[in-house]
This record gives structure tokens, C-alpha cells and sequence, in this order.
């Protein structure tokens, strides 16, 4: 039941469920935004979804920052383009982001940021907005093993799993393999499970989702969900030879 409120002898009853903390982040910060005629953005670990604080954030050309409690970074209204960013923190793996505005608002202000991983291990996050509420992570390794929260969670020899599930909306859905195989070849694909449950659940074209590729202790590739995609799959990528690929 969602916050009752006594006012005099008038009890409200909210109608409304409980609003999600990251559901609370978006609500604070375009507050905030509008307030101070400032952008945010904020800071998320791919493994536990928890808000990354006290990371260093260095803009281009905007200035350097370190991320509070809720993982977030506050600074000046920027005019429409794109904005290089670096995050890096003890413990986590340095990356370089972009910030995409357009139309004077931060099309994408969430990040996903991994920890320090063993040299060979392999991890692919996935976040989104809040609809579609439940999308599906899949990792395939060719005529080997299937990881995806409906197939296989963990390999029986422990050299894969899925690390997190998300099934309410924004993520991250993440992904961790040990080691990949340059002799295999691995497809990573999204699905939109809510499609699945209800006939009514927006489109995964409209679900701003966002791949973040790990290995080699880098951020290799950040991939965002094309706008004009057709149907409930999106093939993001495979890895071939032990390369990242797009084009299949």
C-alpha cells in the first residue's frame, strides 16, 4: 500500500505503489536540474546495482567531480553534444564515457561500472529505462552452454553465470564469464520478456537500453539500443576469435 498522509480529520490514501529508488533518482534529478539549471548524472556498479560513491569524475571541459552517496555528479548546463568523460575509482576499472545532450537534457545519465575483474574474465551489463520492466539478458556459447535467467544461471563448472537479474525496470542484468574461448564463438542478445507476459508492454525499441562490454580490465564497448528496431530480440554483438563484433 502506497504513503498514508493525516491532514486534520481527512486521512489520504495514495493510490499510487511505492515508487523504485531508481524511479526516485529520475523524479530528484530533473528537480534538481530545473533548480539549478544543472545536468546529473550518476554512477551504478554492474554487480550489485548499488550507487558507486566517492569516484572521481572528470568532465572535458566542464570540470572535475566525485561522486556522492547515490553515485551522482552535479555540474553546469552544457549546450546539445556530446561530452568526454572519465571515471575512475580504487578497486574499479577506469573508463571513458560519453555524454550525449540533445535538445538540452542528458539523453542517457546513468552508468554502469564494473570492479577490478581477473585479467581473462569476460562481463557484458545491461541496463534500460523503466519499460519494458523485464528484459532478458542472453549469453550463447556455441554448441556449448546458454546463460540467461530462464536457461542456464550458473555453469556447473563455475566458469560462468549470471550475476544479477532484473525483472522491474532500468537494470542492470549482468553477465560474467571467466574466460573466453578464441577457438568458440559467443552471441549476446537481449529479449523483451515483458512482451511475452503482456500484449500491452512497450516495444524494446522504446527501452534506451544500453550494453557495457568489460574485459581485459577495460570498458571495451558501450552499445545503445537502436531506435528503429523491429521486435522483441535485439543480437547486440558476438565475439569471434576472441574479438567483439557487430557486423552478423
Amino acid at each position: 500500500m502506497g504513503l498514508v498522509k493525516v491532514m486534520s480529520s481527512l486521512i489520504l490514501i495514495s493510490i499510487f505503489p511505492p515508487l523504485g529508488a531508481q524511479q526516485k533518482n529520475v523524479l530528484e534529478d530533473v528537480f534538481i536540474e530545473q533548480d539549478n539549471n544543472s545536468f546529473t548524472i550518476r554512477f551504478f556498479d554492474v554487480l550489485t546495482g548499488d550507487p558507486v560513491s566517492d569516484a572521481f569524475v572528470m568532465i572535458e571541459n566542464v570540470g572535475s567531480y566525485s561522486t556522492d552517496s547515490e553515485g551522482s555528479v552535479i555540474f553546469p548546463r552544457q549546450p546539445d553534444g556530446p561530452l568526454k568523460a572519465v571515471f575512475k575509482k580504487t578497486g574499479y576499472i577506469s573508463a571513458l564515457i560519453e555524454i550525449d545532450v540533445v535538445v538540452e537534457t542528458i539523453l542517457r545519465n546513468r552508468y554502469f561500472v564494473s570492479t577490478v575483474m581477473d585479467i581473462d574474465q569476460f562481463r557484458v551489463a545491461l541496463s534500460w529505462d523503466q519499460q519494458p520492466e523485464d528484459i532478458d539478458a542472453h549469453l550463447v556459447k556455441s554448441n556449448a552452454y546458454h546463460i540467461s535467467f530462464r536457461n542456464t544461471r550458473v555453469l556447473n563448472d563455475g566458469t560462468g553465470q549470471l550475476d544479477r537479474d532484473d525483472m522491474d525496470g532500468y537494470g542492470p542484468e549482468t553477465i560474467t564469464i571467466s574466460q573466453l574461448s578464441p577457438e568458440s564463438e559467443y552471441t549476446y542478445f537481449i529479449y523483451n520478456y515483458s512482451a511475452k507476459v503482456s500484449r500491452s508492454a512497450p516495444p524494446l525499441s522504446s527501452s534506451k537500453a544500453t550494453v557495457w562490454v568489460y574485459g581485459n580490465n577495460k570498458l571495451l564497448n558501450t552499445f545503445h539500443m537502436p531506435t528503429n528496431l523491429k521486435g522483441d530480440t535485439w543480437q547486440v554483438f558476438k565475439v569471434v576469435q576472441g574479438q567483439v563484433v557487430i557486423d552478423f
